[in-house]
């Protein structure tokens, strides 16, 4: 496993998997090009995200009117959702830990639907956050 770590977070990455830094995310994928995942990072500066922030942040900036369900990967605890949009599947995570909130979205085609669900459960449950972005009080 090698260890992916930003500013803000890490998480460890499978060898069959690769990142790369985009403008304003980081971009993950497998070496099979079946899905990849995406993470976008928003920093706040009044203190921590509450569930009820982050369920009024995902429904502002969804396309549809999707069910969301509770969620924890790693450290992050916040909501996740599943869809399907031309011709993709994609699960979409908005999660925080303290003052860092975190966007995910897999997407894959849909015949592959599922196919990466596993490792991307595996991969995600190990984001912890980087040290010095938790409060005093973790």
């Amino acid at each position: 496993m090698n260890i992916l770590e930003t500013e803000w977070w890490s998480l460890a990455l499978p060898p069959e998997w690769w990142a790369d830094r985009e403008e304003d995310s980081i971009l993950i994928g497998d070496r099979d090009s079946v899905g990849s995942i995406e993470v976008s990072t928003l920093h706040s500066d009044s203190g921590a995200f509450e569930l009820a922030q982050i369920k009024q942040l995902a429904q502002a900036n969804s396309e549809g009117d999707w069910s969301w369900d509770t969620a924890t990967v790693g450290a992050y605890t916040g909501i996740v959702t599943r869809y399907q949009d031309e011709g993709d599947a994609v699960r979409e995570w908005y999660v925080a830990c303290d003052e860092i909130l975190l966007f995910i979205t897999y997407s894959c085609e849909l015949e592959n639907a599922g196919l990466d669900d596993a490792a991307v459960d595996e991969m995600l449950a190990t984001l912890t956050p980087s040290q010095g972005t938790l409060s005093e009080s973790s």
